[in-house]
């Protein structure tokens, strides 16, 4: 679980309505999902009021969403708010591509002036970086100085700002004199303001940039640019609304506004159906409108919504073409680049920038559809003109007016829906995979869009059946803390997914390391992600092996332990991450297929696969009671020998394999191994003790870590450890808890959420599942880190450490698991 960027994310407090879920207005979560598909299809509000800000994509680039009623002549806007506009001085790289000197040798002292001869420097293009710098300058080195010159013709009126990504510590100079200086990767372009001192620097005619970074280790990328923030257009200034409430549920994000005399319900619905692959697989979202007059008086209502075409491009600057066209009784409007660069962009802090955003409208609306410029999107709903049904340009809008006609008390409802079609979702081993609705013949968009509109009703009542099981499952097992946490966490795990159909027909769910590093179907987020798909559907947890042990069993991964990864999302072409990790991806994979057969009472996937099993579990016999200096899934802590929480994954693991055994018939190979597996916990137990608890490292009893991978032993019922040992754990654990959640070890104080609930699974009282589990509901109530919910926090002050989007998420739902698991046997 890699991280390169440290940003701030907030908080969630969930009620209870109808055995769902619904959040008080003076509540928050960190960020609300709007449209959540997979990594690249992903909208979120990132504050409490969704005219609170501009919507954004899940990595923090804007993608916005506007949403303006109209009530008799007063017009209210309920939805974002408009995009900052800027004015570049000083264009980054990505923005438009310029020449810098640049040096990797220390200059010495000046320079950063203005005067510096800096023409033995070398000359090329920003952005300057590692890989990802396809189109810039590359530089992998520790320390990079960077000059450039550009020209005024007079000082800018607004704010300034500086937009800089950097990798790793960044220091920046205008005119010879220091402007910021920051610490650590930022892993995105980030606006830093400059007050009116370091303004004040600028001068008319020729003006000096510099900037110094270094990289401390991992990647490596520095990119910079200058620009002046402009005034918000006349045209974009409208009333508020009045926003009365917000509900959370699994698939629905629902507000209620007051727009004067007018009651205004915007309902979000992503029907992500884990049981319904081909509901889960169309990628198609509703927008409901639901209105009614609150003054027992009759109003003429439209409602207006404008769609940037930034749902469909990695930066603003890119040209996009957008065209209004009916098809199939349905108004429809669709954008996309003009280059069309199909899976040629990887990595992580990247947008989709092929294939096209969809928005449309049934007949029955009588919607009115058309395409602007973001400069006169909203100011074309008061005076309609200004319109296009074809334009090509940048930073475009797709607009869509609702006419309600006369309202009155009895309400009225209309809808539209949001899609995309990314035309190939992944690279697969050198095969661009279509999406899995796209892999059938005659598939086309819109055909899906026709089908979600006339399905509308089914379909929402299968998301409200669903709703009501996520959050009545995790009720009845932990509490309502601990299903509120489940249900935050529902949606976001699944969007950090693509569903695909492999060239042989194999299902495909492929992950994406959101915030981290970008990985594609990395191990060691599957396994902490893993319960929730257990739960609701085992063969999307197939789907997350299957890739790994294709990898291995084709003879592209020839070592005797799983690999790490299968590339750079969206490129599966084999393990990019620069490290292994062999007891730690060995254990997961072999635990995770133990849970596959045991949960389907079917040992069919373990006979598929078992050379393979067998090959891995006898690697964890040899390397995995104490295992050598190397990473575990908590990476980010650094390398550690003897670790005694991965040793307990290689003991469980090689138990699971043994009940794998057992389960195919092979008693004696089943005997063995499980006659090892307990050999080795009592070894275990004797090593690591340290008194009242046990140890982080075997050699230093003054340690200590939560033994989350023991959850394992219970869960598939392998009697491995005894009850005391989880009762020494578990008593020392609620003692070292700090306000926000009990810390992953003696090392730091920080924590991850998921295994929390791991660890508090463990516990044989449901009152100490519920004390460990509260922090962890504190944390996600008062963090003041606006994204979506980051699963790496500190335990003091509850603020992100790392990571956001994650699907690890999905690991909330362990005791959930744990107790359908028990009943079964």
């Amino acid at each position: 679980m890699k991280c390169f960027k440290r940003l701030n994310a907030l908080c969630l407090l969930i009620f209870i309505i109808s055995g769902q879920t619904a959040l008080a207005q003076d509540d928050r979560i960190p960020a609300y999902p709007l449209i959540t598909h997979n990594p690249y299809f992903s909208v979120w509000s990132n504050t409490d009021q969704l005219n609170g800000s501009v919507t954004k994509h899940w990595t923090g680039k804007d993608q916005s969403m506007i949403g303006l009623i109209k009530v008799d002549k007063q017009y209210y806007r309920f939805m974002g708010t408009v995009s900052p506009r800027f004015k570049n001085l000083v264009a980054t790289g990505e923005e438009l591509p310029g020449k810098w000197q640049y040096t990797e040798q220390n200059p010495g002292n000046g320079w950063e002036g203005a005067g510096y001869a800096d023409q033995s420097w070398k000359s090329g293009l920003a952005p300057f970086g590692d890989q990802r710098a396809q189109a810039g300058t590359s530089w992998t080195g520790k320390d990079l100085w960077i000059r450039r010159k550009f020209k005024l013709t007079a000082i800018p009126k607004g704010p300034l700002f500086l937009k800089l990504y950097q990798d790793d510590d960044a220091e920046v100079f205008l005119n010879g004199k220091q402007i910021a200086g920051t610490k650590g990767a930022t892993g995105s372009a980030v606006m830093i303001p400059l007050d009116a001192a370091m303004k004040s620097l600028l001068k008319p005619g020729e003006n000096t940039l510099a900037v110094h970074c270094l990289n401390t280790g991992g990647g490596s990328w520095l990119d910079v640019g200058l620009s002046e923030k402009l005034a918000d257009l006349p045209g974009d200034v409208f009333l508020t609304a009045k926003q009365t409430s917000v509900k959370l549920t699994a698939t629905q994000t629902i507000y209620q506004f007051q727009c004067g005399t007018v009651d205004l319900k915007v309902t979000f619905t992503s029907p992500l159906i884990l049981q319904d692959l081909s509901l889960l697989t169309n990628p198609a979202s509703y927008l409901s409108y639901e209105v009614n007059a609150n003054d027992k008086q009759t109003h003429h209502v439209s409602i207006f919504t404008s769609v940037s075409s930034g749902l469909a491009t990695n930066q603003s600057s890119q040209e996009v073409q957008a065209s209004a066209y009916t098809s199939n009784g349905l108004a429809i409007l669709k954008v996309g680049t003009t280059a069309q660069p199909v899976l040629k962009k990887k990595g992580d802090d990247v947008r989709i920038d092929w294939g096209y955003l969809y928005v449309s409208a049934p007949s029955a609306a009588s919607a009115k559809q058309y395409i602007t410029g973001s400069e006169n999107a909203l100011s074309s709903f008061k005076t309609e003109g200004k319109r296009s049904t074809n334009l090509t340009g940048k930073s475009l809008m797709l607009n869509t007016v609702i006419p309600f006609g006369s309202v009155g008390i009895q309400k009225q409802n209309k809808f539209m829906v949001i899609g995309y079609d990314d035309l190939y979702s992944v690279q697969y081993f050198h095969t661009d995979l279509k999406p899995m609705w796209r892999d059938v013949p005659g598939a086309t968009m819109e055909g899906v869009l026709s089908t979600a509109t006339s399905n509308y009703e089914k379909v929402l009542e299968k998301c409200r059946n669903t709703d009501t099981e996520v959050y009545n499952d995790a009720l009845k097992s932990g509490g309502e803390q601990y299903a509120k946490l489940c249900v935050m966490a529902y949606r976001q795990s699944i969007a950090a997914h693509q569903l695909v159909k492999g060239p042989d027909g194999e299902l495909l769910f492929l992950s994406k390391e959101n915030f981290s590093n970008g990985s594609i179907n990395t191990v060691d987020v599957t396994y902490p992600s893993a319960p929730m798909y257990l739960l609701y559907n085992p063969a999307l947890l197939k789907g997350m092996l299957n890739g790994i042990f294709y990898y291995s069993e084709s003879g592209k991964w020839t070592k005797p332990f799983a690999a790490h990864d299968l590339g750079t999302y969206p490129l599966a072409n084999g393990q990019t991450y620069g490290e292994d990790m062999p007891v730690e991806e060995s254990g997961n994979m072999i635990i995770l297929s133990a849970a596959i057969v045991t949960a389907e009472k079917n040992p069919e996937y373990a006979r598929k696969h078992w050379k393979t099993l067998t090959i891995w579990s006898n690697h964890l016999a040899q390397t995995g009671f104490d295992p050598e200096n190397q990473l575990c899934t908590d990476d980010f802590a650094g390398h550690l020998a003897h670790n005694a929480n991965l040793s307990v994954k290689a003991i469980v693991a090689i138990g699971a394999y043994a009940r794998m055994a057992d389960m195919l018939g092979e008693k004696e190979t089943a005997a063995k191994y499980q006659k090892l597996a307990a050999e080795m916990a009592a070894n275990w137990i004797t090593k690591a003790d340290a008194g009242d608890h046990f140890a982080l490292v075997f050699d230093n009893k003054n340690t200590w870590s939560q033994k989350y991978n023991m959850v394992w032993d219970k869960v598939l019922e392998l009697n491995l450890f005894p009850q005391p040992v989880y009762d020494k754990e578990i008593k020392f654990y609620l003692s070292h808890q700090n306000a926000f959640g009990l810390p992953l070890d003696s090392r730091k104080t920080y924590t991850k959420s998921d295994w929390i609930i791991w660890t508090a699974t463990m516990a044989a009282k449901e009152a100490d599942f519920k004390a460990l589990v509260e922090p962890v509901y504190n944390y996600a109530l008062k963090t003041s880190s606006r994204v979506p919910l980051s699963d790496w926090h500190e335990t003091l002050d509850g603020k992100m450490v790392g990571f956001q989007a994650r699907s690890v998420v999905g690991g909330y739902f362990m005791k959930v698991l744990a107790d359908k698991m028990s009943k079964q046997k």
